[in-house]
């Protein structure tokens, strides 16, 4: 029999001790999982220790969380395969002669390496070794080159498909399709924000993109010729979102279907040799044990702290501030922000949604300045989504964005932390736009799963 104790003292003991293990730089799998034990063998009991496997093992068979290795193992392929170089080369000599043009053509290339890849790490590595060279060479301003590289790189948290809605669909109990749908607007209203603030920007300020030299740009025949090279990838993207959009197969049927495309595509481009699939494998592996190990331990964590009155504590202490339901979305969107500063998305997820998610099915969203509102069935997917768009801002924010961190390591030495970082804040302000958007228009987010689920 443990310990008993005041759940507000034990609420500062655990989060305390997380936040001191985290600062020490030690895994977020472990921290959790180890406090999780340490906590449960000082402060719980038998019946404690009986319910624990039962949170757990749900999780751990969830059928849906197979789509995740499946599609960072088809990104891992489509990176080795070149895809990333030939795109951005075709986007880059179709949009070259305009003012910002190699910015803009960054975006979009990352819009489309997200819809096929959805992992961040390798958008932001590739495309920095690529991308940035290009736009430094043609003397565009480090700050925007960097800041377009960044944003942009994002996008694959939240345009299908993610790794990220696969594992907010477990945890929530959400409909992963849905989910996938509901991100596809969104996504789409980020990139062309991006697009319009660099277009808008280098058209006041030539200086800060310059548009390529006459001797540089290509003729039509040769943008036409650039174009084949992106059918193969593009039709892939159609492919696997095209079957989950019209239910023809589910999402993980769907990541195996993009699995196979993509090493037909290595194919295709005489990239399929042993060393790669090997190479995609292990990296693969890696990610996924990763995924998973964190998955183990932050859920045995907030498992144990909403049995021992956790998540009514939280719930009450949010409530007690008597705010207004948006002003409580609002202080949620902005502890999310903070812990995006020092904790991986996975770990932000699997802390805070079993928490954060039940307060908010319990409020009524009858919407602001008089627009429509959210009805509580469609809470889960609608929270789902905000929650990836403000995940993007953690990838940006710093002192520990992971994508500051992917693009200084392959950054050239004359670009420094403090440029990234500066370049960073411009994209995370429209991505605080881009978030209001769909909060206030929570139409944009649900009007498609609504039309294609017939909701």
């Amino acid at each position: 029999m443990g310990w008993e104790i005041d759940i507000a003292w034990l609420t500062v003991l655990m989060f305390g001790s997380l936040a001191v293990l985290l600062a020490l730089g030690l895994p977020m799998a472990f921290c959790t999982g180890s406090l999780a034990t340490i906590f449960l063998f000082l402060f719980g009991n038998s019946a404690i220790l009986n319910m624990m496997p039962s949170r757990i093992f749900p999780f751990m068979t969830d059928y849906q969380l197979s789509a995740v290795p499946l599609f960072i193992f088809m990104a891992a392929m489509l990176e080795k395969a070149g895809i990333i170089e030939e795109l951005f080369d075709a986007v880059y000599k179709w949009l070259g002669s305009l003012k910002g043009g190699l910015a803009s053509a960054t975006v979009i290339a990352c819009t489309a390496l997200a819809a096929m890849v959805g992992v961040v790490g390798a958008t932001e590595v590739t495309m920095g070794m690529i991308a940035l060279p290009a736009m430094l060479k043609r003397g565009y301003d480090q700050k925007l080159a960097c800041g377009a590289l960044l944003a942009g790189g994002t996008l694959g948290i939240l345009i299908p498909p993610s790794v990220m809605a696969i594992v907010y669909a477990v945890v929530a109990q959400q409909s992963l399709g849905e989910l996938l749908v509901g991100s596809i607007f969104p996504g789409f209203l980020l990139s062309g924000m991006y697009i319009a603030y660099i277009t808008i920007r280098c058209y006041i300020d030539p200086s800060l993109g310059p548009a390529l030299p006459l001797k540089d740009r290509v003729d039509g025949r040769e943008k036409l010729r650039l174009l084949k090279n992106t059918i193969a990838p593009l039709l892939l993207i159609t492919l696997v979102l095209g079957v989950i959009f019209l239910g023809i197969a589910t999402p993980v049927e769907a990541a195996g279907i993009g699995t196979f495309g993509a090493l037909f595509v290595s194919a295709l481009h005489r990239r399929l040799t042993w060393p790669a699939i090997q190479e995609a494998a292990l990296a693969t592996l890696k990610a996924t044990a990763m995924v998973m190990w964190i998955f183990f331990g932050a859920t045995m964590f907030v498992g144990f702290f909403i049995i021992k009155g956790g998540q009514q504590f939280v719930s009450e202490s949010i409530l007690g501030t008597g705010l207004p339901p948006y002003g409580i979305l609002f202080l949620m969107m902005f502890i999310l922000f903070v812990l995006g500063m020092f904790i991986d998305w996975v770990g932000i997820l699997l802390l805070t949604v079993p928490i954060f998610l039940p307060i908010m099915q319990g409020l009524e969203w009858n919407g602001v300045f008089g627009l429509p509102g959210v009805k509580s069935s469609d809470v889960a997917l609608w929270y789902g989504v905000i929650f990836m768009i403000n995940m993007q801002m953690a990838f940006l924010s710093p002192p520990f964005g992971y994508s500051l961190f992917y693009l200084k390591s392959v950054a050239p030495p004359e670009v420094s932390m403090a440029t990234i970082f500066r370049g960073a804040v411009q994209f995370m302000v429209l991505q605080a736009l881009g978030l209001a958007v769909c909060i206030i228009f929570p139409q944009i987010i649900l009007w498609l799963p609504g039309l294609l689920y017939a909701r």
